[in-house]
């Protein structure tokens, strides 16, 4: 692989400022040398020496196509560890399209998805784990998960792991020396002793674990629905969190009967949206499936914002409404402040964890809501290096590691041989390798950068 000089736009598509086509390999200037001409005729890409640029013009046809400036970087002082020239053109499709083909008709290959980040992973510039947060990073929509990743992407997961990992190569080592070698003047280790050491590394590995839902909330979004009665001002909480007018408000009961959906960052966390039908009961059928949705959405929801009239009585409805909250992660929002409170929370109380009294139509309040969000959702003070597992792989591979820990204390404490404890140790440092992709398979690898985007 390393033998091929790969190309590829790095921008996304569209109409931009800049666009640009990054090339890698052992060709690299060679390839961008045949597309570029240096504005100044003495100076030479070829030549040119890493972390400078030269500014000059893409050639096509013996004719200046566009103005460039060529980013240069060497080996290994690069992303990918390779020869690198990023050449950056003036942003739209036509441009660095033409761009593109013509270092493909210079001699470099397509890249593929996440090629580059795969090539720094080969050369030993970047574990697994930074990797993953590279794309984890790119696809980050709210503030926390981009500080997440980019702690991941620094090497925190890796450092976590490899702290783990340093303890039981050297427990693994000592263990094999004291039975392998009983003759040998090794010192002698007590399973006390070994179990502390063990119990600290499951500590570690079991912290990770709990932090991996938060983590996931905050790197995916979380599906949110806004549930009520009609009239209760459902749409226009929504209005409220969305900035803008996306659901419908009138005062006629039913306005809206169907899912109104959108996403917005709240707290620095992704709320995928939904603005349901008035529940109430109904003979108008169309209502009526508007209504059966609502609930619905309430079922799937990772979050309820339940929504009631402070202005008007409790009615059965209402508490309802709060019993199928129980047990959610559910906010009770009492709207419509800014009139006579006429409702009971204490028949409500018992379902809910947190209940706020606000007026939707009153943007000070906002603060309020999201401030009970991250509350409700426990990401108020998460912090960023205690949510790094941030797959599905890593944690299959964190919990098998966690697992022949546990194994490991059960053997010591049911008074079993060292040696039995050793293979636990064994086991559990092969899935710490695996978690940072020092042992894991080529097909694992290709797995990971498949869900890359192209030019990254």
């Amino acid at each position: 692989m390393t033998d091929s000089t790969v190309a590829a736009i790095a921008t996304p598509p569209g109409k931009g400022g800049i666009a640009v086509v990054r090339i890698s390999g052992p060709q690299a200037y060679r390839v961008a040398s045949a597309v570029f001409r240096p504005a100044d005729p003495k100076k030479s890409l070829e030549k040119a020496k890493g972390y400078t640029a030269l500014f000059g013009h893409f050639i096509l046809d013996g004719a200046v196509a566009d103005e460039v400036v060529a980013l240069c970087f060497r080996a290994p002082r690069s992303y990918t560890g390779e020869d690198v020239v990023e050449l950056s053109c003036h942003g739209g499709s036509a441009v660095s399209e033409l761009l593109l083909r013509a270092c493909l008709c210079a001699g470099a290959q397509p890249a593929g998805p996440g090629e580059f980040t795969k090539r720094a992973f080969l050369s030993g510039r970047i574990s697994l784990t930074q990797a993953e947060a590279v794309m984890d990073l790119i696809g980050a929509t709210g503030r926390q998960a981009a500080a997440a990743a980019a702690a991941s992407m620094e090497g925190a997961l890796y450092k976590k792991i490899e702290g783990v990992r340093a303890k039981l190569v050297a427990l693994a080592g000592h263990l094999a020396a004291f039975i392998d070698y009983p003759e040998e003047d090794v010192p002698d280790l007590s399973a006390k002793a070994l179990a502390a050491t063990v119990r600290e590394c499951l500590d570690a590995m079991e912290t990770l674990i709990a932090g991996y839902g938060t983590g996931e909330m905050l790197r995916r979004g979380v599906r949110t629905a806004i549930v009520g009665s009609p009239n209760v001002g459902k749409s226009t909480l929504m209005n409220l969190l969305a900035g803008f007018e996306r659901a419908i408000v009138t005062p006629v009961a039913g306005t809206t009967r169907d899912v109104v959906e959108t996403e917005l960052s709240l707290g620095g966390v992704r709320l995928h949206l939904a603005d349901t039908a008035g529940i109430r009961q109904t003979s108008d059928v169309v209502e009526a499936e508007g209504i059966r949705r609502s609930y619905a959405q309430l079922e799937r929801a990772g979050l309820v914002l339940a929504v009631f009239d402070a202005s008007r009585k409790t009615q059965p409805e209402d508490e309802d409404l709060a019993r199928r909250c129980a047990g959610r992660p559910a906010l009770a929002i009492l709207n419509k402040s800014d009139l006579a409170k006429n409702f009971d929370e204490t028949r409500i109380a018992p379902y809910f964890s947190k209940i706020i009294s606000i007026s939707a139509k009153d943007v000070d309040f906002l603060p309020v809501v999201e401030n009970a969000v991250s509350e409700i959702l426990g990401t108020a003070h998460a912090d960023p290096d205690a949510l790094l597992l941030a797959n599905e792989r890593q944690l299959t591979a964190a919990r098998r590691a966690a697992d022949a820990l546990a194994d490991a204390l059960a053997v010591l404490d049911g008074g079993y041989t060292l040696d039995a404890a050793g293979v636990c140790v064994d086991d559990a440092l092969e899935a710490l390798y695996e978690l940072t992709g020092e042992s894991a398979s080529a097909d694992v690898i290709d797995n990971v950068f498949a869900n890359f985007c192209v030019g990254k």
